[in-house]
């Protein structure tokens, strides 16, 4: 009985994240998209952890900076999910009234 090489396991968890990611993305209502940013972040973490166990898993280098650029693109994600969700909280916060200049003794 012959192993499976490992470039076609990789392949293969490619293909079942990006049919999962897919699905997870576009079956949210617009409406949710927002609120569901701090959630997309910890997916991205997750997928990260996933790439680097592929790339350092991996024989080829090939597969090698498939992984690496995986980690790349995630880490990217991640970092501007948080600016979204920054922003995002922002917008809800009560703006204090400014004093003008002239009204303090």
């Amino acid at each position: 009985m012959e192993a499976i090489s490992p470039t076609l396991i990789n392949l293969i968890i490619f293909v079942l994240a990006v049919y999962v990611g897919y699905h997870v993305v576009w079956n949210v209502t617009p409406a949710l998209h927002t609120p569901l940013m701090a959630v997309t972040n910890a997916i991205s973490a997750i997928v990260i952890v996933g790439a680097m166990l592929a790339a350092a898993l991996t024989e080829g280098s090939l597969a090698r900076f498939m992984g690496v650029f995986a980690v790349a693109l995630a880490a990217v994600n991640v970092f501007g999910g948080f600016l979204v969700t920054r922003r995002m909280l922002e917008m809800f916060k009560k703006k204090q009234k400014v004093a003008k200049s002239g009204d303090a003794a």
